[in-house]
């Protein structure tokens, strides 16, 4: 077992040494992050700002676009500093931290794009009852729960995780995982395990039976409807199909990496894959959604021109995310 002075920290062994080009990296990454910030800011603005946009399906994307910069936050200023050094260590307490923004901003994400799937089924399966349905006071609650429920969930998480007894500090991670600190433990940690199976089917695999639950019954309204309401359905839900897909693999890479064995992958590919899905999504998002919603095309529009930023909506807009 290591002595105490050594479990006030922990040790990233998964940092490649790129020597003179840790700068080329550092400025690579911070343009990354300045995008991912300047498009997820943009995109919430011009939603508070259109009073056209206060609908249930834009409350839904702004808390998706606060949830990318609330993600992002949580890995890039932390890689931004560890490139440029040559001893990549994080105390503990910023470790659990860091965890727990990465893991809350995980369950948020694919809880938020479940909702969002949930809210297009009742626009397009029950179009005429939509407002009745979608009020805000329920609007109000799902985004809510899509908070609160996360971070209640990996405090206790962490709770079961932080007391425990570790024989080592390494992680072979460029970020702190909760997984990869309970490897280093000594003592007992079924429950720990057990626990963490819970959640990842809890967070992943139910929002996902729900997301294709509602997407099966949206394309049986495709089918059965005619030309112009298939395209139109079809239209408004590719920039979400594409997030959940996009979202999805991410989550995938970072299961497979984190419970299995990925020495044999090469490192750059290995810490590609451990950060995707907090780097694409935050930055393919506000793209899917900027630039394949017109509302919001026209609403950039008008903002960046100083037009009128609160021209009227039908309700079959509203419904389909015209």
């Amino acid at each position: 077992m290591i002595n105490s002075t050594q479990l006030l920290y922990f040790t990233l062994s998964a940092y490649v040494d790129s020597g003179p080009f840790r700068y080329l990296n550092f400025v690579l990454i911070m343009c990354l992050y300045v995008l991912i910030v300047g498009c997820n800011v943009l995109l919430i603005v011009v939603i508070c700002v259109s009073r056209s946009l206060h609908e249930p399906m834009y409350m839904f994307l702004c808390s998706l676009f606060v949830n990318e910069l609330y993600g992002s936050s949580g890995l890039f200023p932390f890689l931004l500093l560890q490139v440029l050094l040559d001893v990549h260590v994080i105390s503990a307490p910023l470790c659990f931290l860091q965890v727990f923004c990465v893991y809350t901003y995980g369950i948020v994400e694919i809880v938020n794009l479940a909702v969002m799937s949930y809210d297009r089924y009742v626009a397009i399966c029950f179009p005429l009852h939509y407002n009745a349905l979608m009020t805000s006071k329920k609007v109000a609650v799902l985004i809510a729960l899509t908070w609160l429920c996360p971070f209640v969930a990996i405090v206790v998480l962490l709770a079961l995780s932080a007391p425990l007894q570790r024989c080592g500090n390494t992680i072979d991670k460029v970020y702190c995982g909760n997984y990869a600190i309970v490897k280093l433990s000594c003592s007992n940690t079924s429950l720990n395990n057990v626990l963490g199976l819970i959640y990842t089917v809890v967070s992943i695999v139910i929002p996902l039976c729900l997301i294709l639950y509602t997407y099966t019954k949206i394309l049986e309204v495709c089918f059965s409807g005619s030309k112009v309401t298939r395209q139109k359905a079809l239209s408004t839900c590719t920039p979400h199909l594409a997030s959940i897909l996009n979202f999805s693999f991410g989550c995938c890479f970072q299961i497979l990496q984190s419970r299995f064995e990925t020495s044999r992958v090469p490192a750059v590919l290995a810490i590609f894959l451990s950060v995707y899905f907090l780097t694409c999504p935050p930055l393919l998002n506000p793209v899917l959604y900027g630039l394949n919603m017109s509302s919001i095309r026209n609403a950039l529009r008008r903002l960046l021109c100083g037009g009128n930023t609160n021209p009227p909506t039908d309700l079959f807009s509203s419904a389909f995310y015209s």
